[in-house]
């Protein structure tokens, strides 16, 4: 016998609601006032990569960099402890290099110059643009497959949910200046796939039980279904927050910022796919009769 409790999920759909609009409106306005602190991957700038004999001191380039008037240069080990890449926003093909020579002449230790190239502000709007169109393609890909694998309003609601958790995460991004590279973006394109997973797991169970509980009402049905689901759910977030974390922590500068991405997206993925994919189904008024296939009446031949 099944003792299982369900939870009434959507006992405080209407809370959450609010919760959801007041954080997108919230993020719509940061992105709209702050916008996203680019990097040089869209932004442009000059690229040096240095080789140190030893392990290098990343505080004293820092402060030789800021005492040039390079104080917003982006300064972080590439691999090794030995090898540092140096990023600077600029127009100027040869500022990269001007650092290098300028930091071998500042640093007494043995450095050679392994790297200096230039990333044209014309390259970063063509990635800007193909990233914006991929994130594009992408949703319109998720509504097409949710559409013919479910119906057109587990759909609307799977897209929905994702919008939520998309402008979030780049809400907070904005908030906050954190620099917004291509790795960020290819979290952001993660998150996607992510939450649509959880999302659709969720789907898949309330499809399944509304044919088998034919008298029992939507909410109760979706309630059912996400308790169902939950631990499932709870397990594979709590495990990918753990790997999230470690990466966060020791991945270093080069995906800090990934690894921050993919923490915020699995967070609130995880959210809306319990608390609001669901309540998005009751708002639409989703009915058995939606999950019918629809009959192709067959040609009747009048030829006598």
């Amino acid at each position: 016998m099944n003792i299982r409790k369900t939870i009434n999920f959507l006992r405080l759909r209407k809370m959450f609601f609010v919760v959801a609009v007041a954080l997108m409106l919230a993020s719509i306005g940061s992105l709209a006032v702050k916008q996203l602190n680019l990097g040089l991957d869209f932004t442009g700038g000059a690229l040096v990569e240095l080789n140190y004999s030893e392990a290098a001191d990343l505080e004293a380039i820092r402060a030789t960099l800021r005492e040039n008037g390079w104080g917003d240069a982006v300064v972080q080990n590439f691999g090794a402890s030995t090898d540092v890449l140096i990023r600077l926003p600029s127009d100027d093909p040869n500022l990269g290099n001007q650092v290098a020579q300028m930091i071998k002449t500042a640093d007494g230790s043995d450095v050679s110059v392994k790297r200096v190239e230039f990333i044209g502000p014309q390259v970063g709007e063509e990635l800007r643009d193909q990233g914006g169109l991929g994130m594009l393609v992408a949703i319109g890909g998720i509504l097409l497959y949710v559409s013919l694998r479910f119906q057109m309003k587990f759909a609307v609601a799977a897209i929905l949910a994702l919008v939520h958790d998309v402008i979030f995460t780049l809400g907070v991004f904005s908030f906050f200046k954190i620099s917004f590279d291509l790795t960020v973006l290819a979290a952001v394109l993660a998150v996607i796939g992510y939450s649509l997973n959880d999302t659709i797991v969720v789907f898949d169970r309330i499809r399944e039980n509304m044919r088998l509980m034919r008298q029992t009402e939507l909410t109760d049905i979706i309630n059912i279904s996400t308790t169902q689901t939950l631990g499932r759910t709870l397990a594979t977030s709590f495990s990918t927050i753990l790997v999230l974390l470690a990466l966060f922590w020791f991945g270093g500068e080069n995906i800090h910022g990934f690894a921050t991405a993919l923490l915020i997206g699995v967070g609130v993925g995880t959210y809306s796919s319990i608390y609001i994919a669901g309540g998005l189904l009751v708002t639409m008024k989703l009915t058995r009769d939606d999950l019918i296939p629809p009959q192709v009446e067959e040609a009747v031949d009048d030829r006598p």
